[in-house]
């Protein structure tokens, strides 16, 4: 509009209404919907980015999320969990969930791509978007950053960066098109230990002092394949598509260490439905050993029997119909094994783990 080559300004934001069946109801690590939040109005993204090198490199700098840019799977998108979006061990691991829907934060982001097939990205985050990393009376970072506009720009920063690779991109009917990607996050800050305190002693030792070491640093690495394993004869865009991420988080304050998630996706599966989609996917967060033997501690001095938290597994089939063009209805149907990784129902009076769930819905989108 005014001459200015190459840049592009980008700023969203949600109103945000209703109530979490991951929160009020169900109690799991791998949230139920990727939508789900507390009722608000507040900014997510407000950008700037800028290419050079004849469109090569782009830099982008703003308030940014980095769950639409990295550890993304293009089959997983069409699941509704929200840990086939940003997966949980990121969400869980780091403060504030991460710079991902609903909290975005400062932040740049480079990337680097000389072809249609390879691609480099490195972004440098505000390490905590809320500051719920912080001391403080609500460490809930949706309550801390109610409107999207803490703008935090001085706690420890989140380095993450990832590398892909497309491979037969040139819709050549004879081969399959996939694509490779490989990363890591680094975030600098201070973590709480999950077990032990300053002096060594169990968190739940009534000699205890009760306020958990401090430990420096937390960080992950993540591998993601997306391969078309078929498709249909004369199509391009129908066919099935799988995808498999892991990711391994080994550091103490870590309450998932390690992540897999998979899944499985048929576009045209059905005669005359040729831009619907089915898809099964399964997703498992496995609880860290610090994590497990403190809940063992709790046991050994409170002389109660309660659950140890272990993993948690969540299954999702899923139907993607398009009734008309801009107009889609999702019937949803997902699985949820040991909620929480396990954990002890607040309402059962022995303690007794809470129950598996079921749970059903639909979405419906509308573009214009």
């Amino acid at each position: 509009l005014i001459g200015w080559e190459g840049a592009t300004a980008h700023a969203n934001a949600y109103f945000i209404h209703g109530t979490g069946l991951s929160r009020y109801y169900v109690g799991n690590l791998l949230t139920t919907s990727a939508i789900e939040a507390l009722p608000s109005t507040r900014l997510y993204v407000l950008w700037l980015d800028q290419k050079l090198m004849d469109g090569k490199l782009a830099i982008r700098g703003g308030q940014l999320a980095a769950d639409t840019e990295f550890i993304v799977s293009q089959t997983a998108t069409l699941f509704m969990n929200s840990t086939f979006g940003w997966p949980a061990i990121t969400g869980v691991n780091l403060p504030s969930g991460g710079p991902a829907y609903p909290i975005a934060t400062p932040a740049i982001r480079a990337k680097y791509s000389p072809d249609d097939k390879f691609s480099l990205q490195v972004g440098l985050f505000d390490g905590d978007p809320a500051g719920a990393n912080q001391p403080g009376p609500d460490p809930d970072p949706q309550r801390l950053d109610r409107t999207g506009t803490n703008f935090r720009t001085h706690d420890p920063a989140l380095v993450i960066a990832e590398a892909a690779y497309a491979y037969n991109t040139d819709n050549d009917p004879k081969t399959l098109p996939g694509a490779v990607t490989l990363g890591g996050w680094q975030n600098y800050g201070r973590f709480d230990d999950l077990r032990v305190d300053a002096a060594g002693r169990s968190l739940t030792d009534p000699t205890s002092s009760g306020i958990a070491r401090r430990l420096r640093g937390n960080a992950g690495i993540y591998g993601i394949l997306d391969q078309t394993l078929y498709r249909e004869a004369g199509k391009e865009d129908e066919g099935i598509s799988a995808f498999i991420r892991a990711s391994f988080s080994p550091t103490r304050s870590s309450l998932i260490d390690y992540y897999v998630d998979a899944g499985l996706a048929y576009r045209g599966l059905f005669e005359g439905r040729d831009s619907d989609t089915v898809g099964l996917s399964v997703a498992y967060a496995h609880i860290s050993a610090d994590a497990r033997r403190a809940d063992r501690d709790a046991n050994v001095y409170s002389g109660l029997s309660m659950p140890v938290r272990k993993f948690e597994t969540v299954y999702e089939a899923t139907y993607q119909a398009l009734v008309v063009p801009g107009f889609t209805v999702q019937p949803d149907v997902q699985y949820v094994v040991r909620p929480g990784a396990g954990i002890a129902n607040p309402r059962d009076a022995n303690g007794h783990r809470v129950k598996n769930a079921a749970v059903f819905g639909a979405r419906a989108t509308v573009q214009y």
